[in-house]
């Protein structure tokens, strides 16, 4: 038993570190966007790039290769995933142009893909359901560890060393985590592991998902941006029909479809990460060039939020153990929604203490949102299927993401063209940054609607896992 414990411990240190490392970085970069476009000579569309490339590689293959860690073992898929990852970042670190650190970003995003599609589903698997929401949101809290440090140290780093000691830094924090994963987590067989892979579908929903959310980036940029956003909708549509007709499809539609837990709980994360994501990054850019904030002092203002987010986060999870992720989740939703509304209003003097309690109760919000919603998700599937429903609920995760900077890479476009990202443009990217924080107001309280729909988890009488 105590053994048993020890395992479980370490799978839940080493999924925890990973957790933090993507989220760090993530955080680092938005406030040295600055500094990397008047080191590489970047516009403000190519900026942009930097950021929505990663998130458009890793939701594209989120899916596939969740599949594959629940086929073949997810030890061997989360390892290499930190092992590519760290040496991409070293590679975005000695990027002389803006085209070698977009190739190399792309290269990062595929590691974290293969971290974020098992990192969830080795927790789940390896404690009991009623420990779930606790260890859950400690995995989440760690996100937000990341988000939390980022800002600050990334403000820091960039003003004083460079943007480029931030992929460095987590180029060697990768490597410790390479190692641990190595040496501590077991290796794991599945029942999956004889079936065939469907190769069909895992095409069709990379594909897709590249070309809806790149056709959505650029519905202002490239004039085929429209076209592609089409297609890449129609071929969710035939990725939908494979994954029906498909033996062992990489997504089991037929028995998710009436898991309305499961439907909602993701749809929720999708409408929710599709709102907020981007605050962060515009609240980086109102600070240093509308506001004149340096890197290091906006990296201490946004610091309230993810700290929130860290403090909260696991209590949050052992919250939705106590009552139902559909109640806390919605509430999180909910003062989200309220912060972004607030966020309409700021101007040139808004006082940085109406920014501060903004992002305070943001902060809130999405603790509360995070770790019960994804300890719906994951108690509303059986065992065998918890990579592939992590990743699911990570391509939502991802999928909003992008879907957020396209939208302010469309009115950052239509305002702003490819001017660069100076103080001279301060009004167009005051009015771009309020329309985009307008758009997403609305979109987090529709939200709310879905979180609420998600029907009730803790009613079943045996867990989930083991009612299959």
């Amino acid at each position: 038993m105590a053994e048993r414990i020890e395992v479980r411990n370490k799978i839940l240190l080493v999924a925890t570190l990973a957790a933090f490392l993507s989220p760090f970085m993530g955080s680092s970069l938005n406030l040295a966007i600055p500094a990397i476009g008047q080191d590489l000579d970047g516009n403000a569309i190519m900026i942009n790039w930097i950021i929505t490339a990663f998130l458009l590689v890793s939701a594209a293959f989120l899916l596939p290769f969740g599949r594959l860690a629940d086929m073949r073992g997810r030890k061997i898929i989360f390892v290499s995933g930190v092992g590519v990852f760290g040496t991409a970042s070293l590679l975005c670190g000695a990027a002389n142009s803006m085209m070698f650190l977009l190739l190399a970003r792309i290269v990062q995003g595929l590691g974290a893909t293969m971290m974020f599609s098992t990192s969830m589903a080795l927790v789940t698997a390896a404690f009991p359901p009623q420990d779930r929401g606790r260890v859950l949101g400690l995995n989440v809290a760690a996100v937000y560890v990341g988000l939390s440090v980022g800002p600050a140290l990334g403000g820091f780093v960039t003003q004083h060393l460079g943007w480029r000691s931030i992929f460095y830094l987590v180029a060697f924090l990768s490597i410790l985590v390479a190692w641990a994963s190595y040496k501590w987590l077991p290796n794991d067989r599945h029942r999956a592991e004889n079936e065939e892979y469907d190769l069909l579908g895992a095409g069709l929903i990379v594909a897709s998902l590249m070309a809806l959310i790149y056709g959505a980036s650029t519905l202002h940029t490239v004039s085929v941006g429209p076209v592609l956003a089409i297609l890449g909708t129609i071929g969710i549509g035939g990725f939908v029909w494979q994954e029906l007709r498909a033996p062992n499809p990489i997504l089991d539609i037929k028995n998710l479809i009436s898991n309305t837990t499961f439907i909602m709980s993701n749809l929720a994360a999708l409408i929710n990460f599709s709102a907020t994501y981007s605050i962060v990054y515009l609240l980086s850019l109102y600070l240093q060039v509308i506001r004149g904030f340096s890197a290091q002092a906006a990296g201490f203002i946004l610091l309230i939020q993810p700290v929130l987010m860290a403090i909260v986060s696991p209590y949050a999870g052992r919250l939705s153990d106590r009552f139902e992720p559909q109640i806390v989740a919605s509430i999180g939703m909910s003062l989200t929604a309220v912060g972004l509304a607030v966020l309409v209003t700021i101007d040139y003097n808004t006082s940085i203490w109406l920014i501060a309690g903004v992002l305070l109760l943001q902060g809130l919000g999405f603790a509360l949102f995070g770790s019960p919603n994804m300890n719906a998700v994951m108690s509303s599937v059986d065992r065998r299927f918890y990579g592939v429903a992590s990743s699911t609920t990570g391509t939502m995760r991802l999928v909003g993401q992008a879907l957020s900077m396209a939208l302010v890479s469309f009115i950052f476009a239509a305002n702003l063209g490819d001017a660069k990202i100076t103080s001279a443009i301060a009004p167009e990217l005051l009015s771009s940054s309020k329309m985009a924080f307008g758009i997403f107001t609305v979109l987090c309280f529709a939200g709310v609607f879905a979180s609420l729909s998600r029907g009730k988890v803790h009613t079943r009488e045996t867990p989930p896992s083991e009612s299959h």
